[in-house]
């Protein structure tokens, strides 16, 4: 990006993430990682990269973390519902899950987005009644991950397209369900 730290303590703050980050347990933080990751969350130069983060891949929950560190690494810290709904966990493969609601029964499956995990899962659902199909509002200025050239947006509605015409689903319902639309109404504010 080409983007300088704001200040010279920056730069031996990025130092000391580097060497702090290598020596953290899971599900710990370091008092002195927190207060290194807070001041370079401050900082000009990070907040400049962060304002140009559609040219890279950073989680869409960054900034909402960051901001909450002091919270969050708080030694009696309990998950809001808020820190609960902006976390991620990758889906590989298909996680199916199983749950009833006025004596009828659902199979959920989540499968994974990625075009290596599409191979894995298209073929499973010949005979689902419904398709709820999630696309971000707030990739239409990100590229994938496995991909830098192509836009998030362009394949998401490819592969919504594929999911509608494809023979599996010609007697299916699908619901398309368009979210982060929060981050989406930030990203279009700036």
């Amino acid at each position: 990006l080409g983007i300088d730290f704001g200040t010279p303590a920056a730069v031996e703050d990025g130092q000391k993430l580097n060497n702090l980050a290598d020596s953290i347990e899971e599900g710990t933080m370091p008092t002195e990682l927190a207060d290194v990751i807070k001041r370079l969350w401050g900082d000009s130069g990070i907040q400049a990269a962060f304002e140009r983060a559609a040219e890279y891949q950073l989680n869409d929950s960054a900034s909402y973390y960051l901001s909450e560190l002091d919270r969050i690494t708080a030694p009696d810290w309990v998950p809001t519902e808020q820190d609960v709904l902006r976390s991620r966990v990758k889906t590989t493969g298909i996680i199916e899950e199983q749950f009833s609601c006025k004596e009828l029964h659902f199979r959920m499956f989540d499968v994974g987005g990625q075009r290596s995990e599409r191979k894995k899962w298209i073929h499973c659902f010949e005979g689902v009644t419904c398709i709820i199909f999630c696309g971000a509002l707030s990739a239409y200025d990100m590229v994938l991950v496995e991909d830098d050239e192509v836009n998030r947006m362009h394949e998401s509605l490819h592969l919504f397209n594929s999911i509608c015409n494809h023979r599996f689903f010609a007697l299916t319902s699908i619901v398309l369900f368009l979210n982060k639309k929060d981050l989406f109404e930030d990203k279009i504010k700036k």
